[in-house]
């Protein structure tokens, strides 16, 4: 057995939100360390590319269309997994949203609670679902949850989205004391601004995007296959010792 195993060989992924961006490079790199991988998300055209990305990597991949904010579409996300990879040891809550773009008194109610319903609601009833599969099989598993640096630091303008991504990474440590005695992992990262479409409002900002780059330690921003890898390690057994903790992958913008 190696002193470091990063490899997923033989586990069978679940990642919200993984046609695109973050999500997309994370389903990437689980079936680049051996896993077969179940991508839920909403547009069909994206989950079907996604779907041939992650199955050019040799590993068996389907796409399930899935609206996180609906439980049974969550129940079925989990069960079609189970039917056609066979079992579930690794869950990546992935999808979030943000239909906000301003202060915080300027967010209506139904944009309030589709925030918390996706970014916060969502990663608690699936990763329910998710446990009672894993206890099913009595091995444990690992479950990711992605926040963002947005649940360190208030914003003036995505206020209801860093609310989100805070209650995000207490839920990450709550799960994780409440189920390591069941060979659960529960852990956490938080990307900081990444190039993706999700967070175009902000890197298509030239002030935004100057500000950013000054502040990160690195003077850039992230790219989304950046963010695979620490996702990889969290899920390996390479952080078999790792438990409700939060990775910020941000360039060093919060030093």
């Amino acid at each position: 057995m190696p002193t470091v195993n990063f490899s997923l060989e033989g586990k069978v992924a679940i990642v919200t939100g993984g046609s695109r961006g973050i999500g997309r490079s994370i389903s990437i790199g689980l079936a680049e360390a051996g896993a077969d991988v179940a991508i839920a998300a909403r547009k069909p055209e994206a989950l079907a590319e996604a779907v041939a990305a992650v199955q050019a990597t040799g590993r068996r991949a389907i796409g399930v269309p899935t609206n996180v904010r609906r439980r049974d579409e969550l129940k079925t996300l989990v069960e079609e997994t189970k039917a056609e990879l066979g079992r579930v040891d690794v869950l990546v809550n992935n999808a979030g949203t943000n239909p906000v773009f301003g202060p915080v008194q300027d967010i209506d109610d139904r944009a309030w609670d589709t925030i918390m319903n996706t970014n916060v609601r969502s990663p608690h009833i699936l990763s329910n679902f998710v446990r009672e599969a894993m206890l099913e099989q009595g091995e444990g598993g690992a479950i990711v949850n992605v926040s963002s640096v947005g649940g360190y630091r208030a914003s003036d303008v995505i206020g209801g989205y860093s609310v989100s991504k805070a209650a995000l990474i207490m839920l990450t440590q709550v799960q994780a004391k409440t189920w390591g005695k069941d060979g659960i992992r529960v852990n956490c990262i938080a990307p900081g601004l990444i190039k993706t479409d999700f967070a175009r409002a902000l890197w298509e900002d030239e002030k935004t995007l100057r500000i950013a780059e000054a502040e990160s330690a690195l003077h850039r921003i992230g790219q989304s296959d950046e963010m695979a890898g620490a996702v990889v390690y969290l899920a390996s057994p390479a952080s078999s010792f790792v438990t409700g903790q939060t990775l910020v992958l941000d360039g060093g913008r919060l030093l």
